[in-house]
């Protein structure tokens, strides 16, 4: 970390990548089908079963929401946003399944698009997040979804994104959009010695851009 003691959470919004986010441990157990989320039109999916599909997969779509509402005011449906990054080559959907979120074209969408400043980071190591959370940025990083209870033993690092949005020289606070509600969606405290077993140590980086005309 860096020598220089850092204080401070951004005030961002959040989102979970379901749109019922007490609902999202039932979901996730599977004891609940993510088709029967009560608020699954919110999501702009055109049924159930589309709904379905993309929420298991809509993590950097609630990252960006909530980046969209801290900066812009506004926080667009998660499956629309998804469906324009499939346009722009940031997902690749298959009929079984989706590749991405691929960070490069999301970047230059979420720069041309919404005007933020986007950058794609392949290697983003923890040390650099304070200061770049001092600066007034934002980090989507690449996790184990397991963060959420802080796994002793994660089988791999990432898969899963996360947005970090304040730090402590104890803390990384992230939010989590497949936390649960009992601590691990808002305002996640994730200790800098546990971060590594979780984090891939790459991400992208959102800041605010210049206002569109």
């Amino acid at each position: 970390m860096s020598d220089a003691p850092v204080f401070l959470t951004h005030p961002v919004p959040y989102y979970a990548q379901w749109e019922s986010a007490a609902l999202v441990p039932d979901i996730i157990a599977g004891t609940l089908p993510a088709a029967d989320d009560p608020l699954w039109q919110k999501s702009g999916a055109a049924s159930r079963e589309e709904y379905a599909f993309w929420s298991w997969r809509l993590c950097g779509m609630a990252c960006l929401r909530m980046a969209l509402e801290h900066w812009c005011g506004t926080a667009p449906p998660a499956v629309a946003l998804a469906e324009e990054c499939v346009e722009a080559g940031a997902y690749v959907r298959h009929p079984d399944r989706v590749d991405g979120l691929i960070y490069a074209p999301f970047a230059a969408y979420a720069r041309r698009r919404w005007g933020l400043f986007a950058e794609s980071r392949p290697r983003l190591p923890a040390e650099e997040l304070p200061e770049h959370l001092a600066a007034g940025r934002l980090a989507m990083l690449s996790v184990h979804p397991s963060l959420r209870t802080l796994d002793p033993r994660p089988p791999h690092r990432g898969g899963h994104l996360v947005l970090a949005v304040g730090a402590t020289p104890d803390h990384l606070l992230v939010h989590n959009p497949s936390g649960f509600p009992d601590g691990s969606q808002r305002f996640a405290e994730v200790p800098w010695a546990d971060l590594g077993r979780f984090y891939a140590e790459r991400g992208v980086l959102l800041g605010p851009g210049e206002r569109r005309s």
